[in-house]
């Protein structure tokens, strides 16, 4: 069901097209999937994501266990039916907000305690962030409920370690990850038995900042053949030069036949290096989440909408761009709409901010099929403006 083949690959890079069918339909990467944290791309419609043609979205696994509970969207028929999406999916695990919502306090040597979390050799209690009731959660649990969520490809329950942990830390979270990761496959495999629909496993590489570690995790990874790999632990506040150090470090040895996902990664800049480096996946908050702060990014790089200059800006956000916002709206409107907190600016600035990035993979594949790529990255970075 789940089946990858690479369509061109560049000649001067590691860049690849491809095409990733799922039970929903196909992916074409490299891909950018926009990310619906509650079941929901935040301020947009299905109807607009289809409209800006995303082939694939993303939802969390924490947020949905927590509220309103994977079995109320098992009842319903799954995510695709409950929210109205026909296109393939994706869930995460939750280890990442598990581990993000909460500060490394210290660890003893069987157990590790965190300000509201607590790792031991099974699995995770954690507090909710919504009411503080305490949760375990397994890497079984985790995959039980990405299970009853119904996404087409889910990921292994992982621990993303902080960027400033020490060596011995990131090891040790490591062997914790590939442990749960042979637990994972297993109880996917069971549970894969006994139900009609097909999910595909992607399990996570880790190890920090060390290459060491990189290098054993993403053997690792490898050898439990997969449909896919996922780099985890990365853009985490390690910098953007040990990031890429990390990426070159892990590609080697990650199967060329398997689609490679690097996880929370999304600015222009970092799709375009990242891609050069063999990425084929992406997802990142960072379009929805700079749109509800007025930012928007043009060929030229990242601008706030809140600008005084653009008060009686009559043009477009981007000139040329063929998204519904930029075809129908001045800048002018869209810095009142922000000003005043109108819904319909975060809807307007969300679908221009979305519609840039898939518009971008799709040039990036149209010139890696071109053989332009290195071409085309040096002439847009060229231009753009560095985007933090």
């Amino acid at each position: 069901m789940f089946d990858f083949k690479i369509s061109k690959k560049d000649p001067k890079s590691l860049a690849r097209t491809g095409i990733f069918k799922t039970p929903h339909g196909d992916i074409h990467t490299p891909v950018f999937m926009p990310v619906g944290t509650k079941a929901s791309v935040k301020t947009l419609s299905q109807k607009d994501l289809k409209d800006l043609d995303a082939e694939i979205i993303l939802a969390n696994t924490y947020h949905l266990y927590l509220r309103p509970g994977e079995k109320v969207v098992k009842k319903m028929g799954g995510l695709h039916k409950w929210i109205s999406w026909n296109k393939p999916m994706l869930t995460d695990s939750g280890g990442y907000q598990v581990f993000s919502l909460a500060q490394e306090k210290g660890y003893t040597e069987n157990t590790v305690i965190k300000a509201e979390v607590k790792i031991d050799k099974n699995g995770v209690e954690f507090k909710s962030h919504l009411d503080g009731k305490k949760h375990y959660l397994t890497p079984e649990k985790a995959i039980q409920i990405e299970h009853d969520l119904g996404a087409d490809i889910i990921m292994a329950f992982d621990e993303c370690a902080p960027a400033d942990s020490s060596k011995k830390y990131f090891s040790e979270a490591m062997d914790r990850t590939h442990r749960w990761l042979t637990r994972c496959k297993k109880e996917h495999e069971k549970l894969s038995k006994k139900q009609k629909k097909s999910q595909a496993l992607f399990g996570i590489v880790q190890g920090g900042i060390f290459k060491d570690l990189r290098i054993n995790s993403a053997k690792f990874v490898n050898s439990q053949d997969l449909p896919g790999n996922a780099i985890g632990g990365l853009s985490v506040g390690e910098g953007k030069k040990i990031m890429y150090d990390m990426i070159e470090t892990v590609i080697p040895h990650l199967s060329e036949k398997k689609p490679r996902y690097l996880m929370g990664v999304g600015t222009p800049e970092d799709l375009l290096e990242c891609v050069d480096r063999g990425i084929d996946m992406f997802d990142c908050v960072h379009p929805t989440r700079m749109a509800r702060h007025g930012a928007f990014w043009t060929d030229k790089g990242r601008f706030s909408i809140r600008n005084e200059k653009f008060k009686l800006d009559k043009n477009p956000l981007l000139k040329g761009c063929k998204c519904e916002t930029c075809q129908n709206y001045s800048k002018s409107y869209l810095r009142h709409l922000i000003f005043e907190n109108e819904i319909l600016g975060l809807n307007l600035m969300t679908i221009h901010n979305v519609h840039f990035l898939l518009e971008l993979m799709r040039q990036i594949r149209t010139n890696i099929t071109k053989g332009t790529f290195k071409k085309f990255k040096h002439n847009f970075l060229k231009r753009f403006k560095h985007d933090d």
